[in-house]
């Protein structure tokens, strides 16, 4: 069962998710805050596996919130329930599992709780990985996919490719483009696996199925893809693979 706070500044609201919440049989204790500070206390009080946050409360809002709650040991997973469209960057920055707009619509929320209790399940397989996994959990990312938001796991990409001040986030059946720099993701990802093999592209090395190294323009294979790689990148590559013994897989 998955214990949930609702934490929102309008009593309709707080009630409206809770009754929708108390529908779904996966939802066990339903936890409710009317602000960013009632929302820490109960936080401190009780077990909770996932919260729901309204952005725009007095005082303390919803990513100040987010963010202090993301600096605790084992935080819970992070829904956004808001009005504001305008938010999803942030989010994303905070690795939320959704972004949920008002009004809420049951089937959507459903969703969300699926992703919840999916994000639960990895982190307790992978807990019991022993060494060489990589993190408890897969980051979730949020994306853009013809105005409506989704979210997708980190470990579904395949490649990033730079694109300006975008990024092209390559999985296996789709590409989506998020307002992050490729330099900024080869910082944050570089623990996940992910490796720079050229200005325009980020690799996960876990995906890499072919080497062409000692080739005139070398290149690493991603299924039926090939990225180049630069002569700048190549020693970095190169040693990563000694290093770690990668090896191309499936």
């Amino acid at each position: 069962m998955i214990n949930v706070l609702v934490a929102d500044d309008e009593p309709p609201a707080v009630q409206e998710l809770a009754f929708l919440l108390g529908r779904d049989e996966r939802i066990g204790v339903i936890h409710t805050a009317s602000s960013g500070s009632q929302a820490l206390l109960a936080l401190d009080g009780a077990a909770v596996d996932a919260i729901f946050l309204d952005i725009h409360m007095p005082g303390l809002s919803g990513l100040q919130l987010a963010r202090a709650v993301n600096a605790r040991p084992d935080p819970p997973a992070v829904v956004f329930v808001t009005a504001d469209e305008d938010c999803a960057l942030e989010a994303f920055e905070l690795a939320a599992v959704d972004y949920l707009l008002k009004p809420v619509r049951a089937q959507r929320l459903a969703c969300s709780v699926g992703r919840i209790a999916e994000l639960g399940a990895t982190a307790g397989a992978r807990a019991g990985a022993g060494p060489g996994s990589r993190g408890t959990k897969s980051e979730l990312i949020t994306v853009d996919q013809g105005g409506t938001s989704k979210i997708i796991r980190r470990d579904e990409v395949r490649f990033v490719q730079a694109q300006g001040d975008y990024a092209r986030l390559h999985t296996k059946d789709a590409s989506y483009l998020i307002r992050v720099p490729l330099a900024e993701l080869e910082r944050q990802w570089a623990d996940a696996g992910f490796l720079r093999i050229h200005r325009s592209y980020l690799v996960c090395m876990d995906y890499v199925t072919a080497l062409k190294l000692g080739a005139a323009r070398p290149a690493v294979s991603v299924s039926a893809t090939d990225l180049p790689v630069s002569r700048r990148h190549l020693p970095t590559l190169r040693g990563t693979l000694k290093s770690s013994r990668v090896r191309p897989g499936a």
